[in-house]
Formats: structure tokens, C-alpha cells, sequence
């Protein structure tokens, strides 16, 4: 039986290991939901007291612990959670999401940095007690790491980046949402250190400039996917000297510049044919002369957020119909559109990136 005292039971001598521990991790997630008192088990990570011993024994080891998850539990995770997790897993541990522990803070993830060395993957959103201090522990001990996320981290500074850049140069996602104390010279730092970078979402971080584009556009000839809502203080130039750097871009969101204008949608035509994704929500400038040219040298669109473009007409919807075949989801308030008067596509969510 699984529950015998006994060592040798056959389940335990006939079963994969793979498998003994997908059966563990479904009965602890049964007792968790069904047993609130069993939250004290997240909290010390209390496998120890598991009545089977080989169970015990399977639970924690470390390379059973590749990928965790703890967004189901981050009202009760604290930073004694986190160094136990580190401890148990130590360099086996890829993957940890403490997406919105607040609980959280620098101390307990510089132990983490340290014992968890191939760390790839860190979801840090919505830490809000985090500091620099994080950063410059994932940069001294985490060379690793390909994905980052910070997003809502508001006490990051120019001088995270500046640490990740020179600890963190195989990183290719970093999510620096609402981190609204970042401005081009930390973006700078980065990318001159993080060439590799595929995507980058700086939504809300309203100090950035067009010289924060050019940055990008001089280093960063990989990105695939960048997003720039919010960024107000971004023009027609920086978007330009964007889409001259970046000719991989698939995924681009501009929604929220409001002093675009058709130069940049000229730009993205002739410069970033793969393109497939385009937020230009609330970008008033825009008209159905820069979305024509678009359509018709970026035949890849599949989804698009032209809300609030009051300029634009049938005719733009007309000329994304002829030269976008793939493209699914067109989001536009028609009331807000002059002229329009029917639309091939079915409106979706505001957000597509990021």
C-alpha cells in the first residue's frame, strides 16, 4: 500500500519516481484545498512529517523541485518560505514564480540567489518590497538567467539594470512594467550588457525618451517583442530609429504615445515586415494613409488595438482585409471612428502584449 510503514510496499518498488510524485503533489493540493490548516505546511514547507518515509524522502529531493509556482499561496509566503524552497533545491531549482508575494524581500531572495545558481526563470511581479538589492543578488550569483519579470518592483532604480547587465547576459525576457524610476540611462546599461534581450515590456515607465529607443535600436538586433504603453514622453523619432535597429519585431505596443503620427507607422512598414502584433491605442494621430502602407508591406498582422484612432476610416479597415489574411482580432471603437461603418473582425481584449 502507498501508506505503509513499510518501505518495500510494491507501489513504491513498482512506480516511477515521475510518477510517485505527481500522486504526492495531487493528494497535497487535496488537502490543502479541502483543510485550511494545511496552509502551514506551505508555509514551512513541512514535508517532513509526510507518514510514508520513501514518500518523505521523494518530496525532497531536490531534483524533483525543477519548476514552482507559489501564486496560489502568496498571502502566506514569506521570506522563510523562499530560503527553505532554495535550500531544499539548491542548483536543481529552473523555474520560481513568487508573482504577487508581498511578503517577500531582498534578504531572503540574496539567500535564494545564492543557493539556487541555474535559476532561468523568476517572476518577481508585484514584490513590492524588493530594492536594487535583489538585483545586484540575481547579477553576483544567477548568470543564468533568461527570464525576468519585475513588473511593479517601484523601488528599481537605473542601478538594477546597470547589475543585471553585467551578471545576467544570457537574459532574453525582462518585464520592467510600472517601474516608473527607470529612465534611458538605465535602459543603456542594460541593453549594452543584455544583446540578447527578445522581449522587453516597459509599460508605464513614463520617464523614458527616444534616446532610451536609440539605445535599443544600437544594441538590441534581436527584439522581438516590445511594449511602450504609456511611454508619453516616446515621438515619431525614437519609433523611427526603433524599426531601423529592430527588424525582428513582431510585436510592438505604442498604445498611449499620443504624438505618434504616420512616420512611425511608415517606419514599422518598411523596416519590420514580421510584424504580427500592433497596439496603437489612443495614438489620435495616426490615419488611414500610415495604416494602408502597413497593410500592405506587413502582411503578417494577426491582431491589432486601434482604439481611439478617430482619424481612420473604412478605408483602413478595407486595406487590412485585402493584404492580412492572418489577420484574427481587431479591436476599435467604431463610434470613435469617422466614417466607419463595418468591420470584418470580432472585437477582442484591450491587451495583447505582454
Amino acid at each position: 500500500m502507498v501508506f505503509s510503514n513499510n518501505d518495500e510496499g510494491l507501489i513504491n518498488k513498482k512506480l516511477p519516481k515521475e510518477l510517485l510524485l505527481r500522486m504526492l503533489f495531487s493528494l497535497l493540493l487535496s488537502f490543502t484545498w479541502s483543510n485550511p490548516e494545511c496552509t502551514k505546511y506551505v508555509r514551512s514547507i513541512g514535508l517532513d512529517s509526510f507518514c510514508n518515509v520513501a514518500w518523505n524522502i521523494l518530496a525532497l529531493d531536490g531534483s524533483n523541485w525543477q519548476r514552482i509556482d507559489l501564486f496560489n499561496f502568496q498571502t502566506d509566503v514569506e521570506g522563510r518560505v523562499v530560503e527553505n524552497i532554495s535550500k531544499r533545491c539548491g542548483g536543481f531549482l529552473r523555474k520560481l514564480s513568487l508573482r504577487g508575494c508581498i511578503g517577500v524581500g531582498d534578504s531572503s531572495l540574496k539567500t535564494f540567489a545564492q543557493n539556487c545558481r541555474n535559476i532561468e526563470h523568476l517572476n518577481l511581479n508585484g514584490c513590492t518590497k524588493i530594492t536594487d538589492s535583489t538585483c545586484y543578488s540575481l547579477s553576483r550569483f544567477c548568470s543564468k538567467l533568461k527570464h525576468l519579470d519585475l513588473t511593479s518592483c517601484v523601488s528599481i532604480t537605473n542601478s538594477s539594470l546597470k547589475g543585471i547587465s553585467e551578471g545576467c547576459q544570457h537574459l532574453e525576457y525582462l518585464n520592467l512594467s510600472w517601474c516608473d524610476q527607470i529612465t534611458k540611462d538605465g535602459v543603456e546599461a542594460l541593453v549594452r550588457g543584455c544583446r540578447g534581450l527578445r522581449a522587453l515590456l516597459l509599460r508605464g515607465c513614463s520617464q523614458l525618451e527616444d534616446e532610451a529607443l536609440k539605445h535599443i535600436q544600437n544594441y538590441c538586433h534581436e527584439l522581438v517583442s516590445l511594449n511602450l504603453q504609456s511611454c508619453s514622453r516616446v515621438s515619431d523619432d525614437g519609433v523611427v530609429q526603433l524599426c531601423r535597429g529592430c527588424p525582428r519585431l513582431q510585436a510592438l505596443c505604442l498604445s498611449g504615445c499620443g504624438s505618434l503620427t504616420d512616420a512611425s507607422l511608415t517606419a514599422l512598414a518598411l523596416n519590420c515586415p514580421r510584424l504580427q502584433i500592433l497596439e496603437a491605442a489612443r495614438c489620435s494621430h495616426l490615419t488611414d494613409a500610415g495604416f494602408t502602407l502597413l497593410a500592405r508591406n506587413c502582411h503578417d498582422l494577426e491582431k491589432m488595438d486601434l482604439e481611439e484612432c478617430i482619424l481612420i476610416t473604412d478605408r483602413t479597415l478595407t486595406q487590412l482585409s485585402i493584404h492580412c489574411p492572418k489577420l484574427q482580432a481587431l479591436l476599435c471603437k467604431q463610434e470613435a471612428m469617422r466614417g466607419v461603418t463595418t468591420s470584418p473582425w470580432q472585437v477582442t481584449a484591450t491587451h495583447l502584449i505582454g
